[in-house]
């Protein structure tokens, strides 16, 4: 009998997984309230948490396909997909397919390295952006077994019922069963960027009538995973999680969305670049060897060896090594990375955009003052502020604490806890105000708070010594006058106002909000913090604009603005802003440091004018306001703290709400930027320079200036030793200001400092050709011998001068890893052509007179890249 039970039990279950599956989705939203709590044998209690452990089980993780971790073989494949690996892959075939056995075996082991050590970097990758997700997990407030309590999103289940607040991301799809003043933002489903009105139907016939002409999307009673509350709260009961939702499935079909970052489009550039060379070079040495010399077997061979030398397969390895490395020491910084992209962005950041509250200020707001319209002390006024902010449900900020905790300590009577709460007009980003409605001796009584621009919208007397009188311009402007005098002290004002017995309905809408009395103003301090100031000094130091977006009032941000650092010669509301073209914001928004009164989608709008203006924009916000601007900027930066949907829309997390923390962040950022691109100044220039001396040596010499195999392990031997880059120093000189990406100065870089090595490999031929005779076929592998140790020295050598701008050796070192790791490749090469392993190379022993001579051409390079480099550094007019 127990046995036919459990039976049955796991036959609903799987009943159940079948009808929240996506194909019955359209069939459950026109189900009932009470058939879906039958159908998800479900609760207003909630699952039982023993039914809630088995669903997880069966349904899996309520996260998306994008979330999952990628498998192992997709990791090692996905380190295979590169163009360079692919060059290296196609010319292992043709040298196998010809029996170049030498070829295949360097080949194997150089796309070997660059695969397995790509891989290893990206499984790495992978555990630590999980583990940092962890850190950062969003949650959500579910019943279960009548008790409310917060788990976190991805243990969500079908019939779980879940609490939503003001700045809550919807963790799954699912129906209303109650709602008040409930607004929801579906932009990342819908496109639409005006926020939608959510409610629970509960007449079954007026909602079969309103769905029948309603797309899903557009049903008033339901929610969906990837969408974010505004405003408001509500309890939904979920019918589908993860893969089933419309945005897992619009995750599972759509591809990524996100823009390449301007390092992504320079690194494609290159590669573009870098590939037809290689087409190019291949072409013209196969032609010049097999013309020239009558080998074409032997010209072939040597041509996709050329190939090889000029591929720089290291590339992606290093890449990934120098992200995962900065994601690391950022981490020890109390940086979050959430995506690893993002930190060349923020070494690119030239100005950064941030809200003024809790990040130049404390983030500790004071109630300093409540005053009558007079500016006269008032405890009446303080009474009505504590019931708007005690008896609020929505998304408490720090002025509704201050009221709480001022109140707390100093009105120990307590006289308006005896208020009932009716209901609520939550605040929303349009009206920017606040309405609670509460009963005593069956009075109502509405109180209402907001910035004193938007509460002149709804106030027509105002109340002085107990008397209410009617509003007068005499009366208006003096009242302005006492909001302007307390805000230049650096107080934010709060109005607040009140209205009794507006109706006995216990339902409450904006249209209320009118013929209301002013009762008088409650100003706030948020003192800027102490670190706020060097912070900001730092971030000017090294090129950072930094700019103000706030929501606050414009004379008390300029207070602390000014307090900081931040000059302010001129400001722009949101009022002014609206009223602008995108010529004319795009035209003005590079001047002005300071943005007041803001929609959240202004502070957008200003972002996406600074970028169109060619600047690298960074954003830090942790309000729910905040999340549109985050989305927008190049690097949007939050705070572990800050609302679900807003850490969602970050890229990086800040474990502590400092621009101290910032600015150390963007250096490092910009530490990682300089590194990768040294590896690509370095590699393209030199082997442009190697390819440049083959096709003089191929026009002149009788054999081969070097064998296929000789140049194979050459370059391998480069590579292997340049996969310490990301553990170098950078020069304090190339962290003053952002790294930006400029292919045309690349290509600069490898025209004029390529060809010096030339100079010194023909050098090395004139040399090896008359004073050690090595010019006949016999002789050859005394030539190669001897411009091999050439070629691998200086090549070793231009990676410490070209490294840095400033004089090599003495004024700017390397660091230990890359100076034994060039020290180890000087030594392998030394040991390949001074001892016995010489003849599996075909390479003859070198006289003794050889290392001195060796020694004079490569002073002589060093000393000539040197005067090169400054050269360069004076026509391009800077060294990046």
């Amino acid at each position: 009998m127990k046995k036919n039970v459990e039976t049955t039990g796991m036959k609903k279950l799987m009943i159940n997984k079948k009808v929240a599956s996506q194909y019955d989705f359209h069939k459950l939203v026109k189900l009932s309230k009470r058939e879906l709590m039958m159908t998800f044998r479900s609760s207003e209690n909630g699952l039982s948490k023993a039914d809630a452990d088995t669903r997880l089980e069966e349904y899996g993780p309520n996260i998306v396909a994008t979330e999952q971790p990628v498998p192992l073989w997709k990791l090692l494949i996905n380190a295979t997909k590169d163009p360079f690996v692919y060059v290296l892959i196609l010319l292992l075939v043709i040298s196998a397919l010809t029996k170049d056995y030498d070829a295949v075996i360097i080949m194997g082991i150089m796309i070997f390295a660059s695969v397995f050590i790509q891989f290893v970097q990206d499984v790495r990758a992978q555990k630590a952006s999980f583990e940092l997700k962890e850190m950062i997990e969003n949650t959500c407030a579910v019943t279960r077994e009548g008790e409310t309590y917060e788990i976190p999103m991805d243990e969500v289940v079908p019939g779980d019922i879940v609490r939503l607040a003001t700045g809550d991301m919807i963790p799954a799809d699912g129906k209303l069963i109650w709602a008040n003043d409930l607004f929801v933002n579906q932009s990342s489903l819908t496109g639409e960027s005006l926020p939608v009105e959510k409610y629970a139907l509960v007449d079954e016939k007026k909602r079969a009538v309103i769905q029948e002409n309603q797309t899903v999307l557009e049903m008033s009673d339901l929610v969906f995973m990837g969408t974010d509350v505004l405003s408001g709260e509500g309890i939904v009961l979920i019918m589908q999680t993860g893969g089933n939702t419309f945005f897992g499935d619009i995750a599972k079909t759509a591809s990524s969305t996100r823009e390449s970052s301007a390092f992504e489009k320079g690194i494609t550039q290159v590669s573009k670049l870098l590939l037809r060379l290689v087409a190019v070079f291949f072409i013209v040495v196969l032609l010049l060897n097999g013309l020239l010399k009558g080998d074409w077997s032997q010209a072939f061979f040597f041509a996709i060896a050329v190939a090889v030398g000029l591929t720089p397969e290291m590339l992606p390895m290093i890449v990934t090594s120098n992200l995962a490395k900065g994601a690391l020491a950022l981490s020890k910084k109390e940086i979050i990375v959430k995506e690893l992209n993002a930190i060349q962005n923020l070494g690119g950041m030239d100005v950064l955009c941030t809200d003024k509250t809790g990040t130049i200020t404390e983030d500790k707001v004071v109630l300093v003052e409540y005053v009558n319209p007079e500016g006269k002390a008032d405890e009446s006024v303080l009474d009505a502020a504590y019931i708007n902010s005690f008896y609020q449900t929505g998304w408490k900020n720090l002025i509704d604490y201050a009221v709480i905790s001022y109140y707390d300590k100093n009105r120990p009577k307590k006289e308006n806890d005896d208020f009932t709460k009716v209901d609520e007009l939550p605040f929303d980003f349009s009206r920017r105000r606040l309405s609670v409605i509460v009963e005593r001796d069956n009075e109502h009584l509405m109180v209402t708070k907001g910035a004193l621009e938007e509460m002149e919208d709804v106030y027509t007397h105002v109340e002085i010594g107990g008397e209410v009188v009617p509003l007068t311009e005499e009366l208006q402007q003096g009242m302005r006058e006492v909001s302007y005098h307390m805000n230049q002290r650096g107080m934010r004002t709060i109005a607040v106002a009140y209205q009794k017995n507006i109706h006995k309905s216990p339902v409450y809408s904006v249209a209320d909000e009118s013929n209301m009395i002013l009762i008088g103003f409650v100003g706030f301090l948020d003192p800027a913090k102490k670190s706020a100031g060097p912070a900001i000094d730092s971030f000017h130091n090294h090129g950072v604009n930094v700019k103000v977006l706030t929501g606050d009032n414009a004379i008390v941000a300029k207070t602390v603005c000014e307090e900081v650092g931040i000059t302010v010669d001129e400001y722009l509301n949101g009022a002014e802003i609206e009223e602008m073209s995108d010529a004319q914001l795009k035209e003005k928004v590079s001047e002005i440091n300071l943005f007041a009164k803001l929609s959240p989608m202004q502070k957008s709008r200003i972002i996406q004018s600074l970028q169109e203006n060619g600047h690298t924009v960074g954003f830090m916000g942790d309000g729910i306001n905040d999340a549109p601007a985050l989305r927008r900027a190049d690097v949007g930066i939050s705070v572990d703290t800050a609302a679900d949907i807003t850490k969602d829309a970050s890229s990086i997390i800040l474990l502590q709400k400092s621009l101290t923390v910032l600015a150390e962040g963007a250096i490092e950022g910009r530490k990682v930027f300089s590194n990768m691109m040294k590896y690509i100044r370095i590699t393209i220039s030199s082997n442009f320079g190697n390819v440049f001396s083959i096709l003089v040596a191929s026009i002149f010499l009788p054999f081969l200036p070097m064998l296929s195999l000789q140049l194979l392990v050459q370059n391998l031997v480069y590579d292997l030793a340049q996969l310490t880059t990301p553990w170098d120093h950078v020069d304090e000189v190339e962290l003053e200001k952002p790294i930006t990406w400029n292919l045309k100065s690349l290509v600069r870089f490898m025209l004029i400092l390529g060809p010096v090595s030339s100079i010194f490999d023909i050098l090395t031929f004139a040399l090896m050709w008359t004073v050690f005779g090595a010019n006949t076929v016999a002789q050859q592998g005394l030539f190669q011998a001897g411009w091999f140790v050439v070629g691998l020295f200086t090549q070793i050598f231009v990676v410490h001068i070209l490294r840095t701008s400033k004089l090599s050796f003495i004024q700017s070192r390397a660091s230990m890893a890359l100076t034994i790791a060039s020290v180890l490749a000087c030594g392998t090469g030394l040991l390949i052509v001074g001892t016995s392993l010489n003849q599996y190379f075909d390479f003859l022993s070198l006289p003794s007179n050889y290392w001195p001579w060796l020694v004079v051409i490569v002073l002589g390079y060093i000393l000539t890249t040197e005067i090169m480099k400054k050269i360069y550094i004076k026509v391009n007019n800077g060294w990046l």
